[in-house]
Parts: structure tokens; C-alpha cells; sequence
């Protein structure tokens, strides 16, 4: 079973795994696609979660702005009691984006020359990306997954008792509410380096290994914004530990080059500090071999 797999990872195969990301560093690892986002458009046009209707005129360059800017891969938005009235959430400390709508004036026939002639008032408001509240599921067209379900991997998952949620429009583990959100499978169409499966598995494995580094597991800091020093070792670890797990669980034979440009694109953050891999690369097999143990002592032999 997938303990069984597991049981032989030793020192060496971890080192030749990191060995190998290093050498395709080295010779220039390439651009790093998140394999969901073929799936859903990053270009997709601005839409209210609340009325299911476009925006318009200026309010679609201004949103589509904001997402190139913070990333984000969805292009639904509505306002904060928007999203209360949906049953959703916005997440603390979640800025909203700015947006122009009109109201209608109501007028008097005493003053207006004209009292069949509308007036409007410009107004601001802000509205938050569905990447910015919980609560809520994308509305998704249905489409066959082409991700090929590994139940080694699956039963290994579960044996840890990680709680693993599907319906996300990303990847990523909530440190605070202590459990990871993905993609569904179906939205998995790989990258131009990996099937559906490879990079499902990669993904999902991954995110498993940030949720090791909680408080009450391995104790691991995880920085306190996007972007800083020890936001970037974290993933250096994560990234590690899912290309080590991919290996151990053959779903590739040899660590995939999305493994390599994501870890070269945090080296950048460390100064391409030559140290910082191998460090990371310790910190991710006593991860690996913390799940291990987790999963052995939960049954799953």
C-alpha cells in the first residue's frame, strides 16, 4: 500500500530528486503554468456574483486591472453584502476594488425643463474577487477530468486526516482554518511539461506538505505576507516534498520542469542563495517522512 512505497524512500533518492532540480535550474528552468488556468480564463469578462450580469465601460478595464495585479484567475466580483446575501465571506483584511455605477435621481416636474429626461449620479463603490471571500462555489460548465484518480495516493491522503476541499479556483492550504482548498479535478488540463494527472498530483501534493508545517505538526514558519523570505522558503520546501512524493508514488520518473522554474522563480527572493535548496530540500524529506509515519500509524499499510 502506499506506506509500503513510501518505506523506500532513502537519503539517496531524495538527493538524486534535488540533484536533478538543481541541474534543470541550472540550465535555465522555464516559465511556471498553473495547470488549472487553462481552464479558467485569466481574461475572463468582469461578472456580478449577486445579478449574473457584466460589467460595463470603464468598470471592466478597471477590474480586469486589478486581477492582472493581484492574480487573480476569475472574473466574478460583487460587493461586500453582495456576497453576505450569497452566504459568503470576505476574508479579513481583504481590500476591495473600486467601480463606477450610476444612480438614478429622482427629480421634480417644477424644476426640469425636460421631466421625461432621466438623470443619474455617478457613484463609487468596491467590490471583492471571489478569490478574496469564503463560502462560495464558481459556477463551472460541466467537463469530463482528465486526471486519471491514483488510489495509492488517495488512500495516503486520507490517511494523514488532512481535510482536502475541491471546488476552489486555486490551490492552497489555509493555515488559519487548518485545511487545504484545490481545484476539482476536472479543471486540471495540464501544462505543456505534464499530463492532468502529474500535475493534479503535484498540486495537491504540494499543498499537503504546507499543511505539515502547521503549529501543532512541524512548527514551521510559513512568513508573514506573499512574497518575503520565509513565504519563499516554505515553498522552496513545499515543491520539494511534492516532487519527492511524485517520485516515490511514480508519477513521473524523474522530477518535472514545472518543479524547477517554480522553485528557481522563490530562489530569486533568496538571491539565488546555492545554500537555500539543500536546506529546503532537508526540511521537505522530514516532511515526507512525517506523513509517512502519520499515514503508517493511521492504517494505511
Amino acid at each position: 500500500m502506499a506506506s509500503a512505497v513510501l518505506s523506500e524512500i532513502k537519503s539517496n533518492v531524495y538527493e538524486a530528486v534535488t540533484a536533478q532540480i538543481v541541474a534543470a535550474i541550472e540550465a535555465g528552468a522555464g516559465h511556471c503554468t498553473m495547470p488549472w488556468h487553462s481552464y479558467i480564463a485569466s481574461v475572463m469578462m468582469p461578472v456580478n456574483a449577486a445579478t449574473e450580469m457584466p460589467y460595463h465601460g470603464v468598470n471592466i478595464v478597471a477590474l480586469w486591472a486589478q486581477a492582472a495585479t493581484k492574480r487573480y484567475v476569475t472574473g466574478y466580483w460583487a460587493s461586500y453584502q453582495q456576497w453576505r446575501k450569497l452566504g459568503a465571506q470576505v476574508r479579513g483584511g481583504e481590500r476591495g476594488s473600486l467601480i463606477i455605477f450610476y444612480k438614478k435621481l429622482e427629480t421634480s416636474n417644477e424644476t426640469d425643463a425636460d421631466p421625461e429626461a432621466p438623470r443619474f449620479v455617478a457613484r463609487a463603490s468596491h467590490v471583492f474577487n471571489v478569490e478574496q471571500v469564503d463560502g462560495w462555489e464558481i459556477p463551472r460548465r460541466k467537463r469530463l477530468s482528465e486526471v486519471e484518480m491514483n488510489e495509492q495516493i488517495e488512500a495516503f491522503v486520507r490517511a494523514t486526516k488532512a481535510d482536502v476541499r475541491h471546488g476552489s479556483s486555486r490551490a492552497c492550504y489555509h493555515r488559519q482554518g487548518d485545511y487545504i482548498d484545490m481545484p476539482g479535478p476536472e479543471q486540471f488540463t495540464g501544462t505543456p511539461t505534464s499530463s492532468p494527472t502529474e500535475a493534479y498530483y503535484a498540486v495537491k501534493l504540494h499543498e499537503l506538505i504546507h499543511w505539515t508545517g502547521a503549529p501543532h505538526r512541524m512548527d514551521r514558519t510559513f512568513g508573514k505576507r506573499f512574497g518575503d523570505r520565509d513565504y519563499a522558503f516554505e515553498e522552496l520546501i513545499a515543491e520539494l516534498g511534492a516532487a519527492f512524493l511524485c517520485s516515490a508514488f511514480a508519477i513521473v520518473n524523474a522530477p518535472r520542469p514545472d518543479h524547477a522554474a517554480y522553485i528557481s522563480s522563490w530562489l530569486d527572493i533568496l538571491d539565488r542563495d546555492r545554500k537555500a535548496i539543500f536546506t529546503a530540500a532537508h526540511m521537505a524529506q522530514e516532511a515526507v517522512e512525517y506523513l509517512r509515519t502519520l499515514a503508517a500509524f493511521n492504517g494505511c499499510r
